[in-house]
């Protein structure tokens, strides 16, 4: 059961005219609107000045531009870290499009696909002065996907495409030679040239990750460069205390003549760290904080004051994030190691129970696809369907296939994120339904900034604690079926620490598929491919999808320019959040 928290007093909201020396532009919308966000850009403004205050309930594993995987991060470290390529401030689907970044333009395809050429902006300079260099974008994928042992938290899609000198390159902390990746070329200060193995007709929107942000050399520390970013964004480091708080400040070399889509608008930016979410909540009602940093909802309570208030509700936002939630089946541990035993868990959990758990409806409906409704290539269908005898579920499928599997009653154990309450709930409910078909789970919580980097991620200790179920929430990389499935699916990216296919799978037809999808320029083509994969890892029954998220924040009336946006989960813009003088 949930703590229950005390109500917050909340701030006075109006959703009168926008104050002096705020412009609303195209597309600018008013507060006061549920889900005015998921529309528009709210209280639109290029006014400067004050302080942005941010919170979020634990700690990120790193704010390493090239060492992190949480959606948050990525969208907030194009604060201090500009890509190659990002995407474009706007609400809904919208912000999906793809746009240039640090790059003057989207890359240029040659070679059938295999080779892509990107011109970087002349004029950009780091916080110190220095001007970015292709050089230093080669270095930083580089670090970030070639140096596993110091760097795994981060995806590593360059290491899979790119070539890597016949297998030989070690990355920059070994390999000291002046070539390092032959495979990326920097012909002068201003081009970078990657050459790939095989086509890749969405490298546009790979090179939008954080991976791409320029790293200077001399400056990197390893797996301690989260604790002095350089900046190459509009904002830089002014302190940052681990675990308790980052704060950003103007980057005075940033120049609005080399950065189209930033505005540089707050003197100060404020994450304060660890804050219970029911503080989080408490805080944003009453205008002393601005955002909930890792924008993945207000908590029950909150939600409950907020629904029944149609003041408050006015400022809130309930938007799909390209996400599920879903039950990830490890399929290296016994007994989940036989198909039937993982057929009985897809037809055990109740879906109908979870989804409460999870906050109801506003939270999400009940998913039965590996692909969220909100991902091109998605497909409704319904391999487990489940039924109901008024509220109970009809158990006849699961008993029977747990009879096939042979495995009577077991012991296993199910983890989650302690600082994810929802998730906690969800656990113990899918503990709830197991038991009825001979699974006894134990739950083991811990925290989201390890939960990758030293258990979830772990397979050695997953193996070592028969952990046979993980609670798991995924979103897509980048907005299309290869950015969603691919780091969840494909054996490949299977890794010993920082690894997000929780359940080992490593089947070679979804490999092949993945491979032969992404490198097909037709998209209708490669969204029937997508559809066609997500049949068969449900067939492998490797996962559970219990709900396809959707996200229910607040909008703090004291802040400007907040668009939620598909592409980061449903989670605010955050590169230009400014606030109400």
């Amino acid at each position: 059961m949930r703590r229950s928290v005390p109500v917050a007093a909340i701030a006075a909201i109006t959703s009168a005219g926008l104050l002096a020396g705020c412009t609303g532009g195209a597309g600018s919308t008013a507060s006061g609107k549920a889900n005015a966000a998921t529309e528009g850009i709210v209280n639109a403004s290029d006014a400067k000045g004050g302080t942005v205050t941010y919170a979020m309930s634990d700690a990120p594993e790193s704010f390493d531009p090239g060492n992190t995987y949480y959606a948050f991060v990525y969208n907030f470290s194009r604060l201090y870290a500009r890509s190659l390529t990002t995407f474009k401030p706007a609400p809904g689907p919208k912000g999906n499009e793809i746009v240039p970044d640090l790059a003057e333009s989207k890359g240029k395809s040659s070679d059938g696909g295999k080779t892509w050429t990107y011109k970087i902006r002349k004029g950009v300079k780091y916080e110190d002065g220095r001007e970015v260099t292709s050089q230093d974008v080669k270095y930083a994928v580089e670090r970030s996907n070639f140096a596993r042992d110091t760097l795994s938290l981060g995806p590593n899609y360059f290491q899979q495409f790119l070539k890597d000198n016949d297998g030989g390159y070690k990355g920059p902390y070994k390999d000291k030679s002046k070539d390092g990746l032959k495979s990326i070329e920097t012909p002068d200060d201003h081009t970078i040239v990657f050459h790939l193995k095989k086509a890749f007709a969405e490298f546009d929107q790979l090179v939008s990750a954080p991976q791409t942000a320029p790293v200077p050399q001399d400056k990197d520390k390893g797996a301690d460069y989260t604790r002095s970013v350089i900046s190459s964004g509009s904002y830089k480091y002014q302190d940052y205390q681990e675990g308790k708080q980052l704060t950003l400040v103007r980057n005075p070399h940033w120049s609005a003549k080399t950065d189209p889509l930033r505005k540089q608008l707050p003197e100060k930016i404020v994450l304060k760290l660890k804050v219970a979410q029911s503080t989080i909540d408490k805080d944003l009602l009453a205008g002393n904080t601005m955002v909930d940093m890792a924008g993945k909802g207000v908590d029950a309570q909150t939600q409950a004051q907020l629904l029944l208030d149609s003041k408050k509700k006015g400022n809130t936002d309930n938007a799909l994030g390209q996400r599920l939630n879903y039950l990830s089946i490890n399929s290296k541990v016994k007994p989940f190691d036989k198909l039937a035993c993982r057929q009985a868990v897809e037809y055990a959990v109740d879906k109908k129970a979870v989804q409460t758990s999870l906050g109801g409806p506003i939270r999400g409906d009940i998913a039965s696809t590996v692909l969220p409704t909100d991902i091109p290539g998605y497909e409704k269908y319904d391999l487990y369907p489940q039924k109901y005898a008024g509220d109970d579920l009809d158990l006849t499928e699961a008993k029977k296939k747990w009879a096939e599997c042979g495995a009577g009653n077991v012991s296993t154990t199910i983890l989650a994120r302690s600082d994810r309450q929802e998730e906690v709930d969800a656990a113990t409910s899918v503990i709830s339904s197991l038991k009825k078909i001979g699974v006894n789970a134990k739950i083991q919580q811990y925290p989201s900034s390890k939960y990758f980097s030293d258990y979830a991620g772990v397979p050695s200790f997953n193996k070592k604690n028969d952990v046979g179920l993980i609670m798991m929430q995924w979103g897509a990389d980048f907005p299309t079926g290869y950015g969603y499935l691919q780091q969840i699916l494909n054996g490949k990216a299977i890794s010993q620490s920082g690894n997000t296919n929780l359940s080992e799978t490593d089947d070679p037809e979804i490999n092949k598929l993945l491979d032969s999808a992404v490198a097909n320029p037709d998209k209708a083509g490669r969204e029937k491919a997508y559809a066609e994969i997500d049949k068969k890892a449900m067939s492998q029954a490797v996962m559970v999808p219990l709900t396809y998220f959707k996200v229910l924040n607040y909008r703090s009336p004291k802040a400007t320019n907040m668009v939620a946006t598909s592409a980061y989960s449903g989670q605010y813009d955050y590169l230009n959040i400014g606030v109400k003088k």
